[in-house]
């Protein structure tokens, strides 16, 4: 059995990131002890919630030059915990964090790395699974060459559950190396109304029909904006969005001001892992499918019975006038 590590990082305020209690559950489903390692400005919880949740071991790094993400020293903390551990194996989280580093500490490690992985398997040697060409196409894969890091994509496994566990906490010494750069504050520019929300149990995507001429002849956007924000404020959902959609300020057409590309679903857009979907204003065709991939229950709303989503795209298809439909779902969803 090779070694297998949990690498990863604590938030700001100490805890657990949750892709990292998914990343874990990827690396304990090889059957194996995995050693967790975390690093970060307080790792005190974080390293108490990998211990409970089933490390065998638990590393820390810990310290003032590694409370902000930084290139030079996330990378020094990393391959030393991963160095400590004796890793073959390195699992972790694609955060934006680690993401940034991986491929530095896999190359200071004299090892390989994938990214975007989606299942981790021991089929007579560790297999890996991953999409490839905008999620169209998954491939297996095994590397001889070792250490390997793995970055696991958030969602891809359920998120490890407390297990009552109490391994050993060690501290690992890292020297921080030289930094030029210095972490006085953060400024970020005003925005709308938070839109995205990958822990969300129900994503709710919205087409370029909302913008088009309704019952009546005319274009209603302001309504379909109050429509859209409502059921979100009411449900939680987050928001998706298709590509025409957003496209649509270089068409001179209404944009909502609170969605923007990141939004947007699909082939070159992302693909979520939300429990649920419903598709509102969309035809449903392939691109806009690929995004939705791994969304469990799909569900959609167009007038037109014929378009993409009924053909075997969606478990469930409302042939109703969007906004009629969901005036009355905000009224149902909002009584409750």
């Amino acid at each position: 059995m090779e070694t297998i590590l949990l690498l990863t990082h604590s938030e700001a305020d100490g805890s657990l990131p949750k892709a990292a209690l998914e990343a874990l559950s990827a690396a304990k489903s090889l059957g194996g002890p995995v050693t967790a390692a975390v690093f970060g400005g307080n790792v005190d919880a974080a390293a108490k919630a990998l211990a409970g949740a089933g490390a065998a071991k638990v590393l820390t790094a810990s310290g003032d030059a590694f409370a902000q993400p930084r290139y030079a020293t996330d990378a020094a903390a990393a391959t030393a915990l991963a160095k400590a551990a004796g890793a073959q194996l390195v699992i972790a989280p694609a955060t934006s964090r680690m993401a940034r580093v991986a491929a530095g500490v896999a190359q200071r490690l004299g090892g390989k790395i994938d990214t975007h992985v989606s299942q981790i398997a021991d089929e007579g040697g560790v297999t890996i699974s991953r999409w490839y060409y905008k999620q169209r196409i998954e491939a297996k894969q095994k590397r001889k060459e070792r250490p390997w890091v793995l970055l696991v994509d958030p969602g891809a496994y359920p998120a490890s559950a407390a297990a009552g566990g109490s391994a050993p906490i060690e501290k690992v010494e890292v020297a921080a190396p030289a930094s030029r750069t210095t972490v006085t504050g953060v400024k970020a520019p005003t925005s709308g109304e938070q839109t995205i929300k990958p822990d969300a149990k129900l994503l709710l995507v919205a087409g370029a029909g909302w913008t088009k001429k309704q019952a009546d002849g005319k274009p209603n956007p302001e309504k379909a904006e109050q429509l859209i924000l409502g059921f979100l404020r009411a449900s939680g959902a987050s928001l998706g969005s298709s590509k025409s959609l957003v496209d649509q300020a270089g068409e001179g057409q209404k944009v909502f001001e609170f969605m923007s590309h990141l939004n947007q679903v699909g082939q070159t857009g992302a693909t979520p892992r939300h429990p649920k979907g419903l598709a509102t204003c969309c035809h449903g065709e392939e691109p806009h499918v690929v995004g939705w991939r791994f969304i469990r229950e799909r569900r959609a709303i167009n007038l037109d019975a014929n378009c993409g989503w009924a053909r075997g795209k969606a478990d469930v298809l409302y042939v109703a006038d969007a906004f009629a439909v969901m005036e009355k779902v905000n009224a149902l969803v909002g009584a409750k």
